[in-house]
């Protein structure tokens, strides 16, 4: 299910661009982590409570990560209060072995981004785009994505949302409704 959240999420991101256009949010030049990782054994992790709040203790986890960066190379500031993480030119970063070794070595100190953090940092949307994103999810519902959840009220998606994107029927639904939200659509290969 985890793979869904994951083509949902990216659905999601690919919609709010389009929506919201290549304008400059502050987020321009971070690296998302392995946000589905898991903590090691026995750490806290943000829905383990343990007296502290879900953003707290992801903060936490985002320092514990970024310390293992720097002890394997990585020259990476410290988070913001939202967790967030500025280590610059992702493409760079990924060719950089440094990096990629690092990024493996740290991993496992992961930790998913909780949903207050996801609401936090979401685009905010016009009431035009929060039309389109209703109807998108309806279009995927009525094409073959039956269980294609719909936004929140302010059009964004939040949280675990697993939906079967693997069926034939879910993908003629993304290709069928993608125009509503001004995605483009996959034509295959060009002539010429």
């Amino acid at each position: 299910m985890r793979t869904n959240r994951a083509l949902f999420a990216a659905a999601a991101a690919a919609v709010a661009f389009a929506l919201t256009g290549c304008g400059g949010g502050g987020e321009a030049g971070k690296i998302p982590s392995a946000g589905d990782a898991t903590l090691p054994t026995g750490t806290a992790g943000p829905s383990s409570g343990g007296g502290k709040d879900e953003v707290a203790v992801y903060v936490e986890a985002r320092r514990a990560w970024v310390k293992c960066l720097r002890e394997n190379g990585v020259d990476a500031p410290d988070p913001d209060a939202n967790g967030q993480v500025d280590l610059g030119d992702g493409a760079a970063l990924k060719k950089n072995p440094t990096f990629r070794k690092a990024s493996e070595e740290c991993a496992p100190l992961s930790a998913p981004v909780p949903e207050e953090i996801e609401r936090r940092l979401a685009p905010k949307l016009t009431p035009e785009q929060i039309e389109k994103q209703f109807a998108f999810a309806d279009c995927m519902r009525k094409n073959g994505a039956p269980d294609f959840p719909d936004p929140a009220p302010d059009g964004n998606v939040y949280g675990d949302h697993p939906w079967d994107s693997t069926t034939a029927a879910a993908k003629h639904a993304a290709r069928t409704c993608a125009p509503i939200v001004g995605t483009p659509v996959d034509q295959g290969p060009g002539k010429g």
